[in-house]
């Protein structure tokens, strides 16, 4: 038992020390500079003047409710036919997903620019049909967009494996029962896929609130979201401690809002953190 209790500390090691190399390091220096001035004193400065930003931090939040939202009323219908498919059509299906998924961020965010820009792809089309010509760009609607095309698959692929893994027993006794389609999804499939609905939610909500990119391109530099104030920031070194305030408040709603939905969870194995 003692070689094995050893063993494990040293095949352990590794991530402990990546651990504490990229995740706890960069936390502690965040919360340093988030509590101290340009002079290495202790203040309060920085988190109390993030009063200025609430109009930022209420605008990331909306765009990304709005589009966990849409992702979920997409994704959840596109889980339940892809599990309902046999396994042949199910694995074709799965890898069309994940194509999008094993390109970079940048290249896509970039291509949906192209279809979307006033000279794209959809503009041209849309103006030889006789309409006018389509301003895409710059509005609030091609940031949404742009958030449920990069992180749509991050709601599909947990909903997805929940579904897949759900005894049809349960179904078939809904349906003896006398329970028609519509009584089944919503009494039957919709609780017992909780889990994976949370963890779909968790994974677009979390990096569609932080994202930068896609609101800089998409957004034509006229969206400030507070991504892009952590950037701007920590680029200027005069302000990189009002950044790591910003971030310090971000982590906390974020973690805040991981607690609420392992609060739903069922149970342990199903937790998110």
């Amino acid at each position: 038992m003692k070689k094995r209790s050893v063993f494990e500390r040293v095949s352990g090691s590794p991530y402990i020390i990546w651990s504490a190399l990229f995740i706890i390091a960069p936390l502690v220096f965040v919360m340093y500079f988030a509590f101290t001035d340009r002079s290495g004193s202790f203040t309060f400065e920085n988190i109390l003047s993030l009063s200025s930003y609430s109009e930022t931090f209420v605008m990331s939040l909306g765009f990304s409710l709005i589009a966990t939202t849409i992702c979920l009323l997409i994704g959840f219908p596109l889980a339940y036919c892809m599990s309902r498919t046999s396994e042949r059509t199910r694995n074709i299906l799965l890898v069309l997903l994940m194509l999008p998924m094993w390109i970079s961020l940048l290249i896509r965010t970039y291509s949906l620019m192209a279809l979307l820009d006033n000279g794209g792809l959809v503009s041209t089309f849309l103006t030889k049909l006789g309409f006018e010509k389509l301003t895409f760009i710059g509005t609030d609607a091609a940031v949404i967009l742009g958030m449920i095309y990069d992180f749509l698959p991050y709601m599909v692929l947990p909903i997805y494996t929940t579904l897949i893994k759900l005894d049809k027993r349960y179904l078939e006794a809904a349906y003896d029962l006398g329970c028609n389609s519509v009584q089944t999804m919503f009494k039957v499939v919709l609780p017992l896929t909780v889990p994976g609905i949370i963890s779909g939610v968790t994974m677009v909500f979390v990096p569609s609130i932080s994202t930068f990119y896609i609101s800089q391109k998409l957004g034509g530099g006229s969206f400030d979201l507070i991504g892009d104030t952590i950037e701007r920031q920590f680029q200027n070194a005069v302000t990189y401690h009002t950044g790591a305030a910003i971030s310090l408040v971000m982590m906390i709603l974020i973690l805040i809002s991981l607690a609420i939905m392992n609060h739903f969870s069922d149970s342990e194995e199903d937790m998110i953190v």
